[in-house]
């Protein structure tokens, strides 16, 4: 696969940049955090203050209109007093639970993990004990960081999502316009070499030699229809996908090494799909030289085709030194390749023939030190 290590540097600087600025963001969160927390804490200590004032004075003692307005003021904390002689006095609390004694219990425990109580004491005696817990905006502030890397994460899964996007796109159109250039080109020479058989028939020479180039020409004109169908939506017919694919069989077995041994086994006699003709005898003959590099020209290869409900499958196994686990999807990437020629394009094409023209599935079924076996999945035609 190529390797772009500018493009690498790139990626772990914007990495990197993004681990900062998050960094950065919920640092100065959880400061903030802290220093409102500690605003509240003594706001608390004002308020538990008044309040004792206004318990430490007798019923005829001016103590000024400040501890009311004090005592009056707090509308966000929720607290729980309770006073020496047990009894207990809620604020901000729903007045109907504030009667339960047992969720007044819990809200004790709670708020005892939030913030630590404040004692009410007057000349060495205990007055009261002020429990308080966060309030409605510190509560809010405490979830903030994790929306905040719930949105990052989500804005980052987009972006993500937005580049593969366009570049699957820019990799397809790449694909397309090189494998249309590609039919383009060799449409010129194959119409001279039309001309010139012809031409040849006419002489005097043997009939098998002009026979012979027939066939390459043929061969030519099948190779030029596939190539200018990449990127176009191809027309499927039904066909017969057994003697489609013993066709395909077939010519393969006729045109490799003797080393080389075939095996065609099908469970059923017969079964229509929609198929592409010339693109299907693409698929399977990509995925049979592709068994037989494995196998460096020497080995096993077998067909079978075997009925699964309302699907097909059409399994190419080899006796090559398999795949790693780990490349099981990634071989099926384009430019992934384990020649040392080759653009790494077949398998990619086979993927985009079987899943997007003919809405089939591809994979690899299994694959070890003894070989490996490609599934071809097709729906069959009701």
């Amino acid at each position: 696969m190529n390797f772009n290590p500018k493009n690498k540097i790139t990626n772990i600087v914007l990495l990197v940049s993004a681990f900062v600025i998050v960094s950065l963001i919920l640092w100065n969160t959880n400061s903030f955090f802290r220093k409102f927390k500690e605003e509240e804490r003594f706001k608390m200590e004002i308020w538990a203050t008044a309040h004792k004032v206004l318990l430490s004075a007798s019923l005829d003692e001016e103590i000024g209109l400040l501890p009311t307005k004090v005592f009056q003021n707090n509308a966000s904390t929720p607290m729980i007093l309770v006073n020496k002689n047990g009894t207990v006095k809620t604020n901000n609390i729903d007045k109907e639970k504030s009667k339960d004694s047992i969720y007044i219990q819990k809200q004790i425990a709670k708020f005892k993990n939030e913030n630590i109580p404040i004692e009410l004491d007057q000349q060495g005696e205990h007055l009261a004990t002020l429990y308080y817990g966060n309030s409605e905006v510190l509560n809010k502030l405490k979830y903030y960081p994790i929306a905040l890397l719930l949105i990052i994460l989500l804005f980052g899964a987009v972006i993500f999502f937005f580049f593969k996007t366009n570049k699957a796109s820019e990799q397809n159109k790449l694909w397309a316009g090189m494998a249309k250039e590609t039919a383009h080109q060799i449409g010129t020479p194959l119409s001279s070499l039309l001309g010139w058989n012809e031409l040849l028939k006419t002489e005097n020479i043997n009939p098998e030699i002009t026979l012979e180039i027939e066939k390459d020409i043929n061969r030519l004109e099948t190779i030029t229809e596939r190539f200018s169908k990449i990127g176009s939506l191809p027309k499927l017919d039904e066909h017969d996908i057994v003697s489609e694919t013993k066709e395909a069989y077939d010519y393969l077995k006729l045109r490799s090494s003797k080393l080389i041994n075939f095996s065609f086994d099908s469970k059923v006699e017969s079964m229509n799909v929609m198929l592409n003709h010339s693109l299907y005898h693409w698929t399977i003959e990509n995925l049979v030289k592709n068994g037989i590099d494995a196998m460096k020209g020497r080995g096993n290869i077998g067909i079978q085709i075997l009925p699964d409900g309302n699907y097909v499958n059409i399994l190419i196994a080899d006796t090559g030194s398999g795949i790693s686990k780990s490349d099981y999807k990634n071989i099926f990437n384009p430019g992934v390749t384990s020649k040392k020629r080759g653009w790494g394009l077949g398998l990619s094409l086979v993927k985009r023939i079987v899943e997007e023209y003919h809405q089939g599935k591809i994979k690899v079924l299994s694959s070890s030190k003894e070989g490996t076996i490609m599934q071809i999945s097709l729906k069959v035609n009701a």
